[in-house]
């Protein structure tokens, strides 16, 4: 199973923000549409950092309330580590789990083509893993 099989699943829309949009106005985004983390792209669409709801809460914790008028760019992951779609799901539990991250970009020819999150990975993982019960099962009934 690879990144391709999860984004043909689950679709491939990805929600964006600016580096200079406000940390309350993407908030508002993550909260809105339900979503742990956003890309951040520049004016030109190429990928500058990632979002998430644990940068927010690092920044309220140590700027307090004042920091959600500041931009996001103060507050991203700016090194974007991501994730290709032909990548095995294996491949990207791994390389989640290494960097303790919960959502990766899918960037194909330098273009962002998805998101995909833990959530999505482990379902994968588990849909592969009764899929092939389900076969084993078949196949020991059939002799």
């Amino acid at each position: 199973m690879t990144v391709e099989s999860i984004l043909k699943h689950k679709g491939s829309e990805v929600v964006t923000v600016g580096p200079g949009d406000t940390l309350e106005a993407t908030a508002s985004v993550l909260y809105s549409r339900k979503i742990g983390a956003v890309v951040v792209q520049d004016a030109a669409g190429n990928v500058v950092g990632v979002l998430s709801e644990r940068d927010i809460v690092r920044g309220i914790a140590q700027g307090g309330a004042s920091c959600l008028s500041r931009p996001v760019k103060d507050f991203m992951s700016g090194t974007v580590v991501s994730c290709r779609m032909h990548d095995t799901v294996i491949e990207v539990t791994g390389r989640m789990s290494d960097r303790r991250i919960r959502h990766l970009p899918v960037i194909e020819n330098g273009k962002l083509v998805g998101m995909i999150s833990i959530g999505d990975v482990v379902k994968r993982r588990i849909d592969e893993a009764l899929l092939e019960a389900d076969e084993l099962r078949r196949y020991i009934a059939t002799g």
